[in-house]
C-alpha cells in the first residue's frame, strides 16, 4: 500500500514524461480509479482516505498539494516515489485510459447516482464526509 502522495508523484511524472500532463482534478478522479481497482483485489493502494466533494471523490491531502495549480495541469517532477512493477502495470493501464478523458467526463462517471460519491454526497448533505473503501468496492 502507498500513501496517495507517493501514488500522486509517480502518476504525474508519468504522465508529463508521456507528454500528456494532468490536472488536480484529473488527478483525482484517477487516484479513485486506482483505489476502486485494488479494492476488486481485496487491497488498498493507497491509506488515505477520499472524501466525497462538489466535482467528486477527492483525497483532500493530494487536493491540497497541488491546489495551487488551479485548474492548470501539474508541472512538478519528482524522482523520490517507488512503485512495485506489478502495480504500476494496473496504475499504467487507467492512467492511459483516464488521462485521455475530459475532465468533466471523469467527474460526470464518478456522479452516477448508484455511485460510492452519490450516495455520500446527498446533492451536498454529504459534502467533505469520507467515502468508505467498503463502500467504493461495492458501488464503485
Amino acid at each position: 500500500m502507498y500513501a496517495a502522495l507517493d501514488l500522486s508523484k509517480y502518476i504525474i511524472c508519468k504522465c508529463i514524461k508521456d507528454n500528456h500532463p494532468i490536472s488536480n482534478l484529473q488527478l483525482q478522479k484517477i487516484l479513485y480509479y486506482i483505489q476502486k481497482e485494488f479494492l476488486k483485489h481485496d487491497s488498498c493502494a493507497f491509506s488515505d482516505e477520499i472524501e466525497a466533494w462538489q466535482f467528486g471523490p477527492v483525497v483532500p491531502v493530494v487536493y491540497y498539494y497541488y491546489c495551487g495549480f488551479g485548474s492548470m495541469t501539474i508541472t512538478s517532477s519528482y524522482d523520490d516515489y517507488v512503485i512495485q512493477p506489478g502495480d504500476s502495470i494496473i496504475v499504467n493501464q487507467i492512467v492511459e485510459e483516464k488521462r485521455k478523458l475530459d475532465p468533466w467526463t471523469l467527474v460526470a462517471e464518478t456522479h452516477k447516482p448508484e455511485g460510492a460519491w452519490a450516495q455520500i454526497y446527498q446533492n451536498g448533505k454529504g459534502s467533505h464526509k469520507i467515502i468508505p473503501v467498503e463502500l467504493i468496492k461495492k458501488a464503485g
